[in-house]
């Protein structure tokens, strides 16, 4: 793991240059460990590690490796080519509606599904479309089929400016289904996914704040720079470890036990806040420097800050306060 991530960062362009970076979770894909069989600590330090290196190369290799483990669980893998690039798109809005209709040819999906991230460079994808009865099914799209239409924006993001989350249109093109109706949802592992991008959070956060070392370290270091460094490191150190404890509560099984949903919104609600206070911290620490001169750092921390829109806030906290209440909570 550790060479195939040191090889990434001499890769030109690695991260910010969408085709290439594929070209390498393609391979990463083929030895990568799946979630909940064992191996979830070692996964979750691939991620951790691509992050620390170039958190969009990350962005793009998560899902990837997300949508070859549904393909797994589903007993579906037989749908994988050995140069198939895959996303997972399971957004849904009020403004675009994809629908999946079955004919004497097969599944026919038709409509937008918002949110694609990197449909222009993908080959494949997951897509969860809704069905006459209102139920939601997954199926397997090859994005370069006739009827598949990818937009180009809007995207005006200067995070993750590389990686466009726009819409697809679909008229009329073929889908596999992939599970039966609702399983997508309710199958174990759906929350697994959240739990892996926190993991990017986490290890794209130590990277930010390795630049807070060498004012703590430095002979004329004054209380305040150990204080900002003294408080990320807390935050990353509590974050770590509840990431070591989820990873092992998924693959001995307990985390169904909990609840996957309650471990996974509990998780990344820590990492968020872990990788939110890093950010701030580093802000106050070295002023606007390192994001004025430094691109690498600049990129980075606007990266992670977009990254984290993934969580939902006050919103998920919400949830996992409803749920301790309705459990009595569990400490």
């Amino acid at each position: 793991m550790r060479g195939a991530v040191s090889a990434a960062a001499e890769i030109d362009g690695f991260g910010t240059d969408v085709d290439p970076t594929l070209a390498w979770c393609v391979a990463v894909g083929e030895w990568a460990p799946p979630v909940g069989e064992g191996r979830t600590t070692e996964l979750w330090e691939l991620l951790a590690s691509t992050a620390a290196v170039d958190v969009a190369a990350a962005r793009i290799l998560e899902p990837h490796l997300d949508a070859l483990t549904i393909l797994a669980q589903a007993e579906r893998s037989e749908l994988r080519s050995p140069h198939d690039t895959w996303g997972v798109f399971a957004a849904e809005s009020p403004d675009h509606r994809l629908r999946a209709e079955q004919s004497r040819t097969g599944w026919r999906l038709r409509g937008t599904k918002p949110w694609c991230s990197l449909a222009s460079h993908l080959s494949r994808a997951l897509v969860t479309a809704t069905l006459d009865d209102g139920r939601r099914r997954l199926f397997a799209v090859d994005l370069r089929a006739d009827g598949v239409r990818p937009h180009a924006g809007p995207w005006a993001a200067r995070g993750l400016a590389q990686v466009v989350s726009a819409p697809v249109d679909f008229d009329d093109a073929p889908g596999e289904p992939v599970g039966e109706a609702g399983w997508y949802l309710e199958r174990p592992g759906f929350a697994w996914g959240g739990m892996s991008v926190a993991a990017c959070w986490w290890g794209a956060a130590t990277r930010i704040a390795q630049r807070l070392l060498a004012p703590a370290q430095s002979a004329n270091a004054d209380q305040l720079s150990l204080v900002h460094l003294g408080k990320v490191d807390t935050a990353l150190w509590s974050a770590r470890a509840v990431l070591a404890e989820a990873a092992d509560l998924v693959d001995d099984g307990r985390s169904r036990r909990v609840g996957e949903r309650a471990v996974s919104e509990r998780l990344r609600a820590v990492v968020a806040d872990a990788a939110t206070l890093t950010l701030a911290e580093a802000a106050a620490a070295l002023g606007p420097g390192p994001l004025t001169r430094d691109e690498q750092f600049a990129r980075n921390s606007a990266d992670l800050h977009l990254y984290l829109q993934q969580h939902h806030g006050l919103r998920d906290v919400a949830r996992i306060g409803r749920e301790a209440a309705r459990q009595g909570a569990a400490w």
